[in-house]
């Protein structure tokens, strides 16, 4: 199925990826929103689970291996073209994940790869499910550490 002027929406999975109290994103490669940083992730593949596609496509954008902690939620992307038609239809599962092993570096389609502090991102210009996403990532991993330490 294409992925443009989809006959069907496409499940994609994102990761909100920590690294101590840094975040990794990535430069997108290719539409939607070429050329913006984003969460890495991708389209999920016929009998893999969302855990074995984050997995796997933050490993194929950024050579690193992470450990997914939980769903922080799931997001429709729907984005038209200029005569209403649904150019793009994602429903994208959201993870947060902590990073295992690796050192970052940018592949398949992701121009760049980077760890970012939390008060950089603002300046991003980040789409705003994005900001939130990451949000609420941050306080489930924190909720995750808390318990795993008490």
């Amino acid at each position: 199925m294409s992925r443009e002027y989809p006959s069907a929406p496409i499940v994609g999975v994102g990761a909100v990826v920590f690294k101590d109290e840094q975040v990794l994103l990535i430069k997108r490669g290719n539409p939607p929103r070429h050329g913006e940083w984003s969460l890495p992730g991708g389209a999920q593949d016929l009998g893999e689970t969302y855990q074995e596609t984050a997995k796997r496509e933050i490993f194929e954008e950024t050579n690193i291996s992470i450990n997914v902690l939980k769903i922080i939620d799931v997001v429709d992307s729907i984005l038209k073209d200029d005569e209403g038609r649904i150019q793009f239809h994602y429903t994208l599962i959201d993870v947060v994940a902590l990073w295992d092993s690796g050192e970052v570096s940018p592949n398949d389609d992701a121009l760049e790869a980077k760890w970012f502090n939390l008060d950089q991102i603002a300046n991003l210009d980040l789409w705003n499910e994005t900001i939130r996403i990451i949000t609420e990532g941050h306080k489930l991993k924190n909720i995750h550490l808390q318990a795993q330490y008490s």
